[in-house]
C-alpha cells in the first residue's frame, strides 16, 4: 500500500460514524485503529503511536478534551497531529479545542473529500514539523530560521497601497504579518485625535503577532508608509509553529519584550528629550527599519504627518526642525524623501 506507513486512530463512540470513517481512510490506503471511547483511545495512542488522531468531543467516560489533555502530558504522544470531530458548531467549543492544542476540527456530517483533504493537510504539516524537530544537523538558530521561512513561504501574499490601513484598534486579527517589501507603521490615537507612533517595521519583520498570541483585540492601528507586500500568516498556523517549537516561542517572547521596552523608552524620550533630539533619533531609527545597510548615508520615505506622529509633535514643528537640519547639512529634502547625509552626526545631535 502506498500509504501503509501512515496510521490513523479514530476515537468515536458512534459505531456508524466510526466504521464509515475507518472505511473511507482504509480505501485511501491508511492503516486505521479504532476506539469506541476516550480511555481506550488514549491506551491505543500510547501503544501504537499513530501518525494522526481523529477524536470526537462528546463521549462517555472521557471526552475529547480529556483525551487531548492526557495525550499532551505524554511526551511520546504530545506532538501527534490531533483533529476533533464533533457535531457541535459553537465557536466557544471550537476555540476551546484549538486553545488546548488541537490542530484542526471536522464538523459532522462531513464529506469523504473533506475528511481526506483535512487528514492529508495535517499529515503533511506534521511531517514538516517532525523533520525540523528531528534534524540534528543544524543548530537551533538555523532550524528556527528554516521553520519560520517555511511558515512565511506557505502563507498568502497581499499587496497594499501607500497609506492603506491594515488593521485598526479593536480588531481581532485573523493573521500575523511579515513584511515582504515596503514599510509599515503602528500607532495609537488619543481622544483628542492626536496620533503617536508605537512601531516602525521594514522587510523581514513581523507585526500584529501580539494580538494573535494573546487572543485579544489589537491595541494599535497599522498602516503602510509606502506600497507594501505583506505575508498574511493564518492565526492557526502561526500558533501551531509557536507552541510546538520552543526556540521560536523564545524568539517571539524576546520580540514582545523588546517592543515593550521600546515603547517605554519612547515615552521617556517624549517626556525628557527636546523636539530636536527626538526628530534626530526618529530619523536614525528609520534608517535601520526602512533602508538598512550600515552606511553613514541613507534615504528614508516618510511624510511630515507620520514623522510628527512618531515624534509626538505638530507638523509645523517638524517642518522647522527639518529646515534647521538642512541648514546644518545633516539632511537634504527630496520631494517626499529625506536624505540623511550623516547618520553618525544625526545620532550625536544634542538636546
Amino acid at each position: 500500500m502506498s500509504k501503509a506507513a501512515k496510521s490513523i486512530l479514530i476515537i468515536e463512540d458512534n459505531q456508524d460514524i466510526r466504521e464509515s470513517t475507518a472505511e473511507i481512510l482504509e480505501l485511501a490506503d491508511y492503516e486505521v485503529y479504532s476506539a469506541e471511547n476516550g480511555r481506550k483511545g488514549v491506551e491505543i495512542a500510547a501503544k501504537q503511536l499513530p501518525d494522526l488522531i481523529l477524536c470526537d468531543i462528546m463521549m462517555p467516560e472521557l471526552d475529547g478534551y480529556g483525551v487531548l489533555y492526557l495525550l499532551n502530558k505524554n511526551e511520546q504522544t504530545a506532538n501527534i497531529p490531533f483533529i476533533f470531530i464533533t457535531a457541535k458548531t459553537e465557536r466557544a467549543d471550537i476555540r476551546k479545542g484549538m486553545e488546548m492544542g488541537a490542530d484542526d476540527y471536522l464538523t459532522k456530517p462531513f464529506g469523504d473529500m473533506e475528511l481526506l483533504n483535512t487528514v492529508e493537510t495535517r499529515l503533511k504539516k506534521g511531517e514538516g514539523l517532525k523533520k525540523n524537530t528531528d534534524d540534528s544537523s543544524f543548530d537551533d538558530k538555523t532550524k528556527t530560521a528554516r521553520i519560520l521561512t517555511e511558515l512565511v513561504e506557505s502563507s498568502r501574499v497581499r499587496t497594499y497601497k501607500k497609506k492603506q490601513v491594515i488593521f485598526s484598534e479593536g480588531d481581532h486579527l485573523l493573521h500575523a504579518f511579515m513584511i515582504k517589501t515596503g514599510a509599515v507603521r503602528s500607532y495609537m490615537v488619543y481622544q483628542d485625535g492626536r496620533e503617536i507612533a508605537t512601531g516602525m517595521y521594514g522587510p523581514g519583520e513581523f507585526f500584529g503577532y501580539d494580538s494573535v498570541l494573546l487572543n485579544k483585540a489589537s491595541t494599535d492601528n497599522a498602516e503602510t508608509l509606502e506600497n507594501t507586500e505583506l505575508h498574511l500568516i493564518s492565526r492557526d498556523d502561526f500558533k501551531e509553529v509557536i507552541f510546538k517549537n520552543p526556540a521560536i516561542s523564545k524568539k517571539f517572547i524576546e520580540l514582545l519584550s523588546g517592543n515593550l521596552q521600546e515603547k517605554q523608552d519612547q515615552l521617556l524620550k517624549m517626556a525628557y528629550n527636546s523636539v530636536r533630539k527626538r526628530v534626530a533619533d526618529a530619523l536614525v531609527a528609520l534608517t535601520g527599519k526602512v533602508d538598512p545597510g550600515g552606511q553613514d548615508q541613507a534615504t528614508v520615505k516618510i511624510s511630515r504627518d507620520d514623522l510628527a506622529a512618531m515624534v509626538g509633535t505638530a507638523n509645523e514643528t517638524i517642518s522647522r526642525t527639518l529646515s534647521d537640519f538642512k541648514d546644518e547639512k545633516l539632511i537634504e529634502k527630496e520631494a517626499s524623501s529625506i536624505k540623511i547625509l550623516s547618520i553618525d552626526k544625526l545620532r550625536k545631535v544634542k538636546q
